[in-house]
């Protein structure tokens, strides 16, 4: 049997930091040099050395104090008064660095290091962004380099008008009488540095996106005894062991997506549908957590409220008007790709048991009703929040198979007053969040389409697709009740 320790587990993210500061010194280098050679030429080999060294020493700071606040989750992080003095010291010493040590210099660049972090934490770029495509690393990188680009030249023309006007409330013996062409020359040097540390910071944080945002396989290797016995081991051990958090269970739950959707890895797909059972029971709980745990979240902010409260608590997606309302809306978002990639994962490894699935496993442990019912239910919870009234309508009645023209449901009311604004980054999480859960579910009846048919035929469907126990959210007849519509494929 495959053992996955907690070692094991931690090397994976320690051997992506070992290879973002090799790269990143790598980069850096590159970008001392080119200064050095266009700009700085007439420096001795020691005076040099002496600024190649202590330039690597500042972008090392810069590094290491990058990857203590990056995050996949968009909470604020308490340490980013590290990353503010970091950003301020190594721009202080990269600028002198590059253009000798001067008292007038190092304030410039510790002004424009802690104008360059305050951006950074101000855009929430802390935040790690998963690519919707896995590419190669090279080719990964090369694309965020122009873009790179542009940034640095934008944030250094900003930032040394920052410095320059800071520098008016300096004392008098921080400023220099120069003659005017020595004056542009100056100037010109210290815009260049300052380009060039911020190009080297801009590839710096798109080089740490790249690496730890790579796809990482758990699994041994194809052909190796591990492999041959229980391949599923490290992805399971992962994402039932690691801390909610961290990039480990993130790294887990895309590897686990990317294996349920794509072909690539159908041994280790056709692993999940072992004999016993027990394999696909744990991929399945680890699919369904996240989802009902988005879904209890949501609960909790519609408990005990009444139709007109539940109406009030997603106004805030459009007002600031409750701002503590509008932080705790906001928690729910923060492992919105944890969510999405639970439900894509749960609906393809549903929707191909019914032709993968040589032992039945999936639908005799009862999953396929578990799966459906909690994509319904977190459905639903979304769409209540996106100010969606949801209720069953008095008039209906389940009458057989094709009932379901009558299973209408109520949009409730919409906010007149902002005409739900998309632009609204908690709007956005929501209506994303749908979309998944939307499609998702329409991927597990298309492939059960005509199994749920005979089963609303026969009267069955709630028996057979919806789960005995009480849903995360809303009742069992509501649940049933939005099944119909997808089935008539009138859910939208």
């Amino acid at each position: 049997m495959c053992s996955w320790t907690a070692g094991e587990s931690d090397m994976v993210v320690k051997n992506r930091l070992v290879g973002f500061l090799l790269w990143q010194s790598i980069l850096s280098s590159l970008i001392f040099l080119a200064f050095t050679i266009t700009i700085v030429s007439w420096r001795s080999a020691t005076a040099i050395f002496v600024s190649f060294f202590s330039f690597h020493l500042s972008q090392l700071l810069f590094s290491v104090s990058l990857s203590t606040v990056l995050s996949p989750q968009p909470k604020f992080r308490r340490i980013f008064p590290v990353l503010l003095t970091a950003a301020a010291v190594s721009g202080s010493l990269s600028a002198v660095s590059f253009c000798g040590f001067n008292g007038r210099v190092g304030f410039k660049g510790f002004a424009s290091g802690l104008f360059y972090a305050s951006f950074y934490v101000y855009k929430r770029r802390w935040v790690l962004q998963f690519p919707i495509i896995q590419r190669p690393l090279f080719f990964s990188f090369k694309m965020g380099i122009p873009s790179a680009i542009i940034r640095a030249l934008k944030l250094s023309a900003a930032a040394y008008l920052f410095s320059a006007l800071l520098l008016v409330f300096l004392p008098h013996h921080f400023s220099t009488d120069l003659k005017l062409g020595n004056f542009f020359t100056q100037h010109i040097i210290s815009y260049a540095a300052c380009f060039s540390m911020f190009l080297c910071w801009e590839l710096t944080h798109h080089l740490h996106q790249v690496l730890h945002t790579k796809r990482f396989i758990f699994a041994p290797p194809k052909g190796s005894a591990a492999a041959e016995t229980n391949p599923s081991e490290p992805l399971l051990a992962t994402l039932e062991e690691s801390s909610p958090a961290s990039l480990l269970k993130y790294l887990a739950y895309l590897d686990l997506c990317m294996v349920c959707e794509n072909n690539v890895d159908y041994w280790r797909r056709a692993a999940f549908f072992e004999e016993t059972g027990e394999t696909y029971k744990r991929v399945a709980a680890v699919c369904l957590s996240p989802l009902e745990q988005l879904a209890s979240k949501l609960v909790q902010g519609f408990e005990g409220s009444s139709d007109d409260k539940i109406f009030s608590i997603s106004d805030q997606l459009e007002s600031p008007a409750n701002p503590r309302q509008n932080s705790k809306c906001h928690e729910l978002v923060n492992d919105f790709q944890v969510y999405t990639w639970s439900a894509r994962a749960l609906a393809s490894l549903t929707s191909r048991s019914r032709k993968e699935d040589r032992f039945g496993v999936a639908q005799l442990s009862g999953s396929n009703a578990a799966a459906i019912s909690t994509l319904i239910a977190c459905l639903l919870a979304v769409e209540t929040l996106m100010g969606k009234k949801i209720s069953l309508q008095p008039s209906h009645q389940l009458m057989g198979a094709f009932s379901t023209k009558s299973a209408t449901f109520s949009t409730g009311r919409r906010d007149v007053r902002t005409g739900k604004r998309r632009d609204d980054p908690l709007y956005s999480k929501a209506f994303a969040m749908a979309d998944v859960l939307r499609t998702s579910i329409y991927g597990i009846v298309s492939a059960f389409h005509h199994e749920m048919l005979n089963s609303a035929k026969a009267g069955l469907l709630e028996k057979d697709w919806i789960t005995s126990s009480k849903p995360p959210f809303g009742t069992r007849e509501l649940l049933l009740q939005k099944l119909h519509l997808f089935l008539d494929f009138q859910a939208s």
